[in-house]
């Protein structure tokens, strides 16, 4: 399926998967379309990123996206995010937006979310790459095998954990969720952060605070959802 080696502390949890006919399957597909000459995001060095700075036994907070930004220099392997220097995109804008009105925290001013990752937020897209300009390409491949197994893997855990749900997409994950979870969890729910569908719910939702506030009961700590300049 991937060059690229699973995680150690995720390993356990998705090699039995990597071996299943569907990954083999995907495997071949994105070979064939980079061999075409489709231009393939992520870059491949790249598409286990969310899982490479977020070890399972991290996890207290997962936010689901769907698929990665199909444009240039966009997708680097976590939802949501983008490299510094590339614009922020709509979407992430209004989850700054709302993060600054939620927890008064003032907007980043670049879009990468590395830090975030690293405190424990495991940004993970349901499908992991995407053809350039083609939004929703690789859906139905055998990504959806790979994430769901991630997702079950995290809340099998004992450890408490916030599930973000933006959009139909995400939320159509919380029956999985619920089915497989073992320990004290929260999911939350609201419309997409894009800008079609932001105002129906998702600006004023107060996410953030509620994961935290839900993370100190269940004496889990905290997510600290500041980024550096």
């Amino acid at each position: 399926m991937t060059s690229v080696p699973i995680p150690e502390t995720w390993r356990a949890a998705l090699e039995t998967v990597l071996t299943s006919r569907p990954l083999r399957a995907l495997g071949g597909f994105l070979r064939a379309e980079e061999a075409a000459g489709k231009q393939i995001y992520p870059p491949a060095g790249t598409r286990l990123a969310a899982l490479a700075h977020t070890p399972l036994p991290a996890v207290r907070v997962v936010i689901l996206g769907q698929d990665p930004y199909h444009g240039p220099g966009q997708a680097h392997g976590l939802a949501f995010s983008v490299p510094r220097g590339v614009p922020v995109p709509p979407s992430l804008l209004n989850i700054f937006k709302e993060q600054e009105a939620d927890l008064g925290l003032a907007r980043p001013k670049h879009g990468y979310l590395e830090n975030w990752a690293k405190g424990g937020v495991l940004l993970l897209n349901t499908v992991l790459t995407v053809e350039a300009g083609q939004a929703g390409s690789h859906q139905g491949k055998g990504w959806e095998l790979f994430t769901d197994a991630a997702i079950r893997a995290v809340a099998q855990r004992p450890s408490p954990c916030v599930y973000l749900l933006w959009g139909s997409h995400a939320r159509a994950k919380a029956g999985l969720i619920r089915e497989a979870s073992t320990g004290p969890h929260l999911i939350l729910e609201a419309p997409h952060p894009s800008p079609l569908s932001a105002h129906r719910g998702f600006l004023g939702c107060r996410h953030f605070s509620r994961a935290n506030a839900f993370l100190e009961e269940q004496g889990a700590g905290v997510i600290d959802w500041r980024l550096p300049a």
